[in-house]
């Protein structure tokens, strides 16, 4: 069972929009034999979709609206890959994932260098220390200085790089990349797109050939620039990088397949097997602890149309699991036989019998199930830190179109909410029945109108509502009917019964807190 586990790999793939995450994560399958080809992201009717965007709303948009897990084997590893959203509005299930991983892959476009969104996500990275290895895409176009990249990397991240090669021109003068351990310049080739089939050729610096690949202008810029990343580049340590204190650099386009398999190869020798993980008795080491354990991570409704069902999609953190065994439920305070146990190729699904830690499998959820439940054979009946849950920056006031739907809309809008997209709200003791849906990214008001409609057959008004900023009430003590606010607070309570409250302006929230003794309030609540 330890061998098993050691051969795990688990990481996550992000990146702002459009720096080509899904089109390496294909890349990666094909490495693994998982696909044949590779499809297209963009949103042709006729165009092949890439395997990790599986809804038909991503399929018509070519975005990656919710998280994907694809597992492969290669080189002796088994690899679980969580492919994110990059969209900015898709960010929270994107958090969710991340802590999820044991490492992470920074996809970065080579012409815009870090932008928004990745600052976003390798903070999330960040805070939880893991592992980050960074993939400079896109070299096959005109590209930024690539010293200029690596030092807005250090400064807009605060992560030193180490390049483990170094690229040779950008665009139409592109010529191959140099690695700084072997000395041998890997020769850029295109390798029909959409298949790992091509050639690789490979030349040491001083092969009196090299001039028929590389011009002698193009060799001298590379001689200074390894002599300038020699003396001021940070030098490789695997500690500092076990500790997410150092990301190790390549530079390749995923398009054309160049450097996806060099790259693949040095981060599976660079990661480690599972982490021990945080519980609330204390860390839980996978390579100690026998008895299996696992928490959910992400919820996902009617991934099979035929059927409306509804996956629970777990990250075992230690032990080994077997189809139909029973486990405790921490949350649920009961044991539960854990059914038709899957892995995942997006949606495309396959039954096992046996599962260890660090896999990420997707058990079937008759409605028992929330973000963050632990489940564990353990007699410690230990529960795993709790998922957070990020603060929603747009909210709006939902109605059905057809009030004889009612029926419809709740159980539809319910089983949403629990996969974590959105989050909805009540008005506090009002009694009305009206509900109040918040969002990360306005996206996601599409996506759930989209879902409605086309899921549940329920048809929806959305009327804007002006708030901002929602903030939980810390202290249980506190009684919210007492509460002094301002003019443009609003009371409200989650589905869990819990009160909050939602402000229009930011300085709003001081003042209340100075209207308050005592009042604590919290920017985001635990699953």
């Amino acid at each position: 069972m330890i061998e098993e586990i050691k051969k795990r790999r688990t990481f996550a793939i992000i990146s702002h929009p459009d720096a080509g995450k899904t089109t390496l994560t294909e890349k990666f399958l094909l490495y693994g034999g998982a696909i044949n080809q590779a499809g297209s992201v963009k949103g042709k009717a006729t165009a092949k979709h890439a395997v990790s965007d599986w809804m038909d709303i991503e399929k018509e948009r070519g975005i990656s609206v919710t998280s994907s897990v694809l597992q492969f084997q290669y080189g002796g590893c088994c690899i679980n890959i969580l492919d994110t959203p990059g969209h900015q509005d898709f960010s929270e299930d994107t958090y969710r994932t991340l802590m999820v991983a044991d490492s992470a892959v920074m996809v970065i476009d080579a012409s815009k260098g870090v932008e928004a969104q990745t600052r976003k996500l390798f903070k999330v990275c960040a805070m939880r220390h893991i592992p980050i290895f960074t993939f400079i895409n896109k070299m096959d176009r005109e590209a930024r200085d690539s010293f200029d990249l690596l030092d807005e990397i250090e400064k807009e991240l605060g992560i030193p790089t180490c390049p483990v090669n170094w690229p040779i021109g950008s665009g139409k003068r592109f010529a191959g990349v140099y690695d700084r351990e072997t000395k041998k310049i890997d020769l850029f080739e295109d390798t029909m797109k959409g298949t790992r089939v091509g050639t690789m050729k490979e030349m040491a610096l001083d092969d009196p050939e090299i001039g028929d690949y590389v011009s002698e202008e193009a060799m001298d810029t590379l001689q200074e620039e390894i002599e300038l990343l020699d003396g001021a580049s940070a030098a490789f340590d695997q500690d500092e990088v076990d500790a997410g204190q150092l990301s190790p650099v390549f530079f390749g386009s995923a398009l054309m397949n160049f450097g996806v398999e060099t790259f693949l190869n040095h981060f599976l020798a660079m990661t480690t097997s599972p982490l021990p993980r945080m519980t609330d008795q204390g860390l839980i080491d996978p390579m100690q602890e026998k008895d299996f354990s696992a928490f959910v991570f992400k919820i996902q409704a009617n991934m099979n149309k035929a059927h409306r069902d509804r996956i629970a999609f777990m990250r075992i953190c230690t032990g080994e699991f077997e189809a139909g065994m029973d486990a405790w439920h921490v949350q649920g305070g009961k044991k539960v036989r854990l059914a038709q146990p899957q892995q995942m190729m997006a949606s495309e699904r396959k039954m096992i019998d046996k599962a260890y830690g660090g896999d990420i499998i997707g058990i079937f959820d008759p409605g028992i199930f929330s973000i963050g439940d632990t489940l564990t054979t353990s007699d410690a009946k230990y529960a795993y830190e709790g998922i957070p849950t990020f603060a929603p920056e747009h909210f709006a006031r939902v109605r059905q179109v057809n009030t004889m739907k009612r029926k419809q809309f709740i159980k539809g809008i319910n089983q949403i909410a629990q996969e974590g997209a959105i989050q909805i709200f009540q008005e506090f003791n009002t009694g009305m029945e009206e509900i109040i849906v918040g969002v990360v990214g306005t996206l996601q008001f599409d996506v759930l109108q989209y879902r409605l409609k086309h899921e549940y057959n329920v048809d929806i008004i959305l009327e804007n509502l002006p708030y901002e900023y929602i903030r939980w009430i810390e202290n249980a003590e506190i009684d919210i009917n007492k509460i002094r606010g301002t003019s443009d607070m609003k009371k409200i309570k989650d589905l869990k019964g819990r009160p909050l409250l939602l402000f229009i302006n930011s300085w709003s929230i001081g003042m209340t807190l100075d209207r308050n003794e005592g009042l604590e309030l919290a920017e985001f609540g635990r699953s």
